[in-house]
């Protein structure tokens, strides 16, 4: 039996694989790097159309980086100065020295972006893994945060979504190493189409010059020494916060959040169950749903339009900053 055909093969080596976007650097953005006591990241940004705007901190998910917000900041720079940051171990963001990836190592390197930088209050958005960052900060530092967006965020669930299961299994010792070794004759376009199958409600969406992109992207990833170790310790984080109870509970945290929140869900996530926003919507005190039936796990990349008109609303509901 050759490696392609072991049961969850494809589907533990596509939740380990970043979900890349079209470009590197798209026209309009800047990168630059903010050195930190112990962190090291890099910040994409987006200027405003204007100054005196109000600054916003975009968070990418599991295996993702600042690209994934490439498609939405644009639509968004008439009402905020945006910020994407690259993750400790993600993007071109080296690892962290003391090699934390949990949800609260992740949330303490935002906190660090945001004192250092005198930046907040933010707009603050999440998506997956950067939902649930989001959501941390967002209870624990309430001053660092205006409103929160949270894209599909990654709240435990009990039952947990059967595609999600790989992400839960590279928790366990061993099963990195084992899966790498696996599929290590995989070409980059084939984990390329596995992401796009696992993230979007509907891969055929995707241009052919976005996919020749996130295929550069994904060679250049796959190529890091520390690629496989923060994939594994961060889904390791995730495991953790979903069995984590009392007080530090990512549930408890949510109904802690006062800024006003905005929720958005896809009918086709086939990582985060679509169930789940009722149970959000009930547990953040300020919040409000959108509901995109077509969307998979990445809302921002395959609506972004929809995604920046629920913002503006937010905006609006708000009075305007």
């Amino acid at each position: 039996m050759s490696s392609t055909e072991l049961p969850g093969t494809q589907a533990i080596a596509a939740a380990m694989a970043p979900t890349v976007s079209a470009v590197r650097v798209a026209e309009g953005e800047r990168l630059r790097s903010v050195a930190l006591p112990g962190l090291t990241l890099t910040v994409r940004s987006r200027p405003a159309d204007r100054t005196g705007l109000p600054p916003a901190l975009f968070v990418h998910g599991l295996g993702g980086s600042s690209q994934n917000w490439s498609a939405l900041m644009p639509l968004l720079a008439d009402v905020v100065d945006s910020d994407a940051v690259d993750l400790p171990g993600f993007g071109d963001s080296p690892p962290p020295d003391d090699g934390n990836y949990s949800i609260t190592g992740h949330a303490r390197a935002v906190i660090r972006l945001l004192d250092a930088g005198e930046r907040g209050p933010v707009h603050l958005f999440g998506n997956s893994l950067g939902g649930a960052v989001a959501t941390r900060v967002a209870a624990v530092r309430p001053d660092l945060v205006r409103t929160l967006t949270l894209i599909s965020p990654a709240l435990p669930e009990w039952r947990v979504q059967r595609p999600a299961v790989p992400t839960g299994l590279l928790a366990l010792p061993g099963v990195a190493p084992l899966f790498a070794r696996l599929t290590k004759g995989w070409t980059a376009e084939q984990r390329t189409r596995g992401v796009m199958a696992l993230c979007y409600g509907d891969p055929a969406r995707i241009s052919d010059e976005a996919f020749r992109h996130a295929v550069a992207e994904m060679e250049r990833r796959l190529e890091l020494p520390y690629f496989w170790d923060a994939m594994t310790r961060s889904a390791r984080g995730i495991v953790d916060a979903y069995t984590l109870g009392g007080q530090h509970g990512l549930w408890r945290q949510a109904e802690r959040v006062l800024a006003p929140t905005q929720l958005v869900y896809g009918g086709r996530d086939q990582l985060v169950s679509y169930r789940m926003a009722r149970r959000a919507s009930a547990a953040f005190r300020d919040a409000r749903l959108l509901t995109l039936p077509d969307a998979g796990h990445v809302a921002m990349m395959e609506y972004p339009e929809a995604v920046a008109q629920a913002f503006r609303e937010l905006l609006d509901d708000c009075g305007g900053s």
